[in-house]
């Protein structure tokens, strides 16, 4: 039989708990329920949350993807509710980037790989990345700068210098993934590297490495001696 949130013992009420005894202690089915507020008439807003995020298999990941159309199709999630629930894990998304970008420090061609490998290692298509370091070799900003096909994509240097420049940055690392997942640098991939380095050499910008990624490897320049 539903119970509404305001009959439950009160240090099980979302709110009342989360004051009483802390944020970590709610589930993400609770937390979610302090942001829509309230639920339907059959049901309460936790057990609401429960079925949206079994929906997404109770993968906050997954949940993030989902639209305002896609969300307000569950009775009981209204135009309001949905926009809540995407700002917040949108926010959350950024938190996790500005904190990746604060503690990437790069000292390896691997860290590069665990930085960039969530972001591109899985995709079906390529895409063209630049991580901007300071000069204690920090990731202070990282972005994509092209996308492309299945087997390429074309990268502009103006662009990668450019977003340097605006950034502060005294390196750069450029990294692009293979949906093939082969581990090996084309004849394009080496000449653009070359390209990029001697554009770097006149505007005194390092190229240090540039990293192929694939979902379970890498292929680094450097390490290759090819820089």
């Amino acid at each position: 039989m539903y119970t509404p949130i305001n009959q439950w013992a009160e240090d099980d009420r979302p709110r009342e708990k989360f004051l009483l005894k802390g944020k970590s202690t709610l589930s993400d089915s609770e937390l979610l329920a302090i942001l829509i507020g309230s639920g339907s008439r059959n049901e309460s807003a936790v057990q609401l949350c429960q079925r949206i995020l079994a929906s997404a298999n109770n993968n906050l990941n997954l949940l993030g993807k989902l639209s305002v159309q896609q969300l307000i199709q569950f009775k009981g999630i209204g135009e309001a509710k949905a926009i809540s629930i995407v700002a917040a894990l949108e926010l959350g998304r950024r938190r996790r980037a500005e904190e990746t970008i604060e503690l990437s420090k790069v000292s390896s061609s691997k860290a590069v790989f665990e930085i960039m490998q969530p972001l591109i290692g899985e995709l079906a298509h390529e895409e063209f990345w630049v991580l901007y370091l300071n000069n204690a070799n920090k990731v202070i900003y990282k972005t994509q700068i092209s996308k492309g096909g299945i087997t390429g994509t074309i990268v502009d240097s103006r662009v990668v210098f450019k977003l340097a420049f605006e950034h502060n940055a005294t390196a750069v690392i450029l990294s692009h993934n293979h949906p093939s997942g082969k581990l090996t640098a084309s004849q394009a991939d080496i000449q653009l590297t070359k390209n990029l380095q001697q554009a770097g050499k006149t505007l005194e910008i390092h190229v240090l490495d540039h990293i192929i990624i694939t979902e379970k490897g890498y292929f680094s320049f450097a390490d290759e001696g090819m820089m």
